[in-house]
Order: C-alpha cells, then sequence, then structure tokens
C-alpha cells in the first residue's frame, strides 16, 4: 500500500528508483504508534506522511513555495518555513525526526545533525537517507555520452557533496546505527540514470520497458545489505539516564 503511492511520474519506469527508496525507508522504519514526526526537508513530496498517514507530521523546509503543494494541504501536515541548522521548535518536542535526501544539501551538516537530535525526544528515532559511497553519475562510464557531467546534476540538485559512508554518518551523529537498508543496485540503477539522461522522455521510457524484466529481478532479490548507491538509516536518541549525542 504504501509503495502504490509512489508520487513519481511513470513509477514502473522513470520513477522505479523512488519506489525502491520507499521500500528501504519501510524496511528500516518503526513500526509503532507515534506522535509527533518532524521531517526536515520535505518539500513537496509528502513522503513522512505516506510513510505515518496516522500521525501528526510537521514538514520544514527552506522553500517557502512549498507550502500550497497538495501534501503539505493535508490535516494531519503543517508546513514550517526554516533552517534545517537552526530548527525553531523546543529540545525533545518529537517523537520521529526524518531527513530524506536532504543532508547532501547542506553545508554545515553537522550543525543540522545536532538540531535533529536536539528537538527529538530521549529514545526517539532519526531516520535519514543519503547517497553512499558507491554513488555516482552516471555509475557506468558508458552512459555519459548521453548523461549530463555529475557536477552539473549534483549542482541542479543542489548537493553540496556526494554522499556519506556509514562510518561518516556514526561519527556525524555520534550514535551507533541500530538499522539500514540499501536501496538502487548495480542493475536498478540503469532506469535511475536514464530518467536524469539528455534523451527525450519518450526514448527513456522505451529503454526502462525494454529492461523491466530484469530491473524486477535485481529488485526483488534486493536485500537490505545488497551493494546499492544509496541507503536509508535509523538511529535511536539515548533514553534519559544515559550518555547522549552532544
Amino acid at each position: 500500500e504504501f509503495l502504490a503511492q509512489n508520487p513519481f511520474s511513470h513509477p514502473f519506469t522513470l520513477g522505479f528508483f523512488y519506489r525502491e527508496k520507499m521500500r528501504a525507508i519501510h524496511r528500516i522504519a518503526p513500526d509503532l504508534a507515534l506522535d509527533k514526526i518532524l521531517e526536515v526537508g520535505g518539500g513537496q513530496g509528502g513522503l513522512t506522511a505516506l510513510l505515518y498517514p496516522q500521525t501528526q507530521i510537521t514538514n520544514l523546509d527552506f522553500n517557502p513555495d512549498f507550502a500550497d503543494a497538495p501534501c503539505n494541504r493535508q490535516k494531519n501536515v503543517n508546513f514550517v518555513c526554516g533552517d534545517a541548522t537552526k530548527l525553531p521548535f523546543a529540545d525533545c518536542s518529537f517523537a520521529v525526526v526524518t531527513m530524506f535526501d536532504v543532508l547532501e544539501h547542506i553545508a554545515d551538516d553537522r550543525l543540522a545533525i545536532s538540531e535533529a537530535l536536539r528537538v527529538l525526544k530521549p529514545g526517539g528515532f532519526l531516520l535519514l537517507s543519503t547517497p553512499n559511497e558507491n554513488w555516482r553519475f552516471p555509475y557506468y562510464g558508458w552512459l555519459k555520452s548521453i548523461c549530463p557531467p555529475e557536477q552539473a546534476v549534483m549542482a541542479e540538485w543542489g548537493h553540496v557533496r556526494r554522499g556519506y559512508t556509514l562510518v561518516e554518518l556514526n561519527s556525524l551523529i555520534a550514535l551507533p546505527c541500530k538499522k539500514y537498508a540499501t536501496f538502487i543496485n548495480p542493475l536498478t540503477v540503469l532506469c535511475h540514470d536514464l530518467a536524469f539522461s539528455n534523451l527525450s522522455t519518450r526514448k527513456k521510457r522505451w529503454i526502462c520497458n525494454f529492461i523491466s524484466p530484469f530491473t524486477w529481478i535485481s529488485y526483488f532479490f534486493h536485500q537490505p545489505h545488497t551493494k546499492g548507491t544509496e541507503a536509508a538509516y535509523l538511529w535511536q536518541k539515548a533514553t534519559e539516564g544515559t550518555n547522549n549525542h552532544k
């Protein structure tokens, strides 16, 4: 049911990579009754509200234009325009903080993590997704002739860094990672890279349809720790009486 709500157009071809992301997040997300969740940088995607439709969501994003997006006008969603490095919330306000494909966009990532943990309740969860050490664009060199340069893509997407290793994330967050699940493996990455290539939409969809049997087979056999170019992660903030993140 969650995966069926993939908001990307052409969800089984050009938007298939987002289905992979959603599945990875679903695999590691706490299956608990939660009260309040903060989504940092949720934009106009509404992913956290899809994941927890019964929970009150606060979506904080730097772009005020996203306030009118349909996902931000739902009854259980409150949109706030703000900065991830200076969250306008009191300490220990949220049971969960999500940062899906956000951290690689923030120059002062350490401050953003510090703020996320500050507003997180003791025992609360931080969910995060980001490219990892295997990410590059395009993944295969022979696709460079039909793809824009990596630096141009990163600039268009607003990335200030390529991504993170798990070791780097654990060092940044200063907590042990409880769970992680990779996505976009060396075969499914073909549809991802084609989706952002210079080809026409018609050609992109035709090629993705042609290779779809291989994409689906690779997707089906992809396990949480299969090699992937991106990953979703889960950390839990220490409870009161233990050493918390400083």
